[in-house]
């Protein structure tokens, strides 16, 4: 299995940052096929297969807004406000996606794009694993 971790700034805004010219570069150099395992070690990002820049992605931030507001409800209550809604989004947009790789290339769909989620405007800068099984 080959591995590499890249390095993303989110900054201090909610965010969903497109993860798919990373992943793509990592599985050509690879080559052939196999499988793109993509694992964000943080207790409050996730990962998203999901259409980026046709405003899917506001959509969704504002989709987890309604589901997971920033008030004070939250028992997980250090950092920014809402903070603790940043460590339940992970059981909704899980910390990884595997992707098909076939010929050096990831098989996702026409509009499909991978995408790193992240609500902790109290961490901006995170880390993504990729991890490549030869198939």
């Amino acid at each position: 299995m080959k591995s590499t971790v890249v390095e993303v700034t989110t900054g201090t805004a909610e965010a969903v940052h497109d993860l798919t010219p990373e992943c793509g570069r990592f599985a050509a150099e690879q080559g052939g096929d196999g499988l793109l395992h993509v694992f964000v070690p943080h207790a409050t990002a996730g990962v998203a297969l999901i259409e980026l820049g046709a405003g899917s992605d506001d959509d969704l931030l504002a989709a987890l807004g309604d589901l997971l507001p920033a008030d004070g409800r939250w028992r997980h209550a250090h950092g920014s406000r809402g903070h603790g809604r940043t460590h339940v989004m992970p059981a909704m947009i899980a910390p990884y996606a595997t992707i098909p790789v076939l010929d050096g290339r990831l098989a996702l769909g026409t509009w499909q794009s991978v995408a790193l989620v992240d609500l902790n405007v109290d961490n901006p800068r995170r880390q993504v694993r990729l991890s490549f099984l030869a198939g």
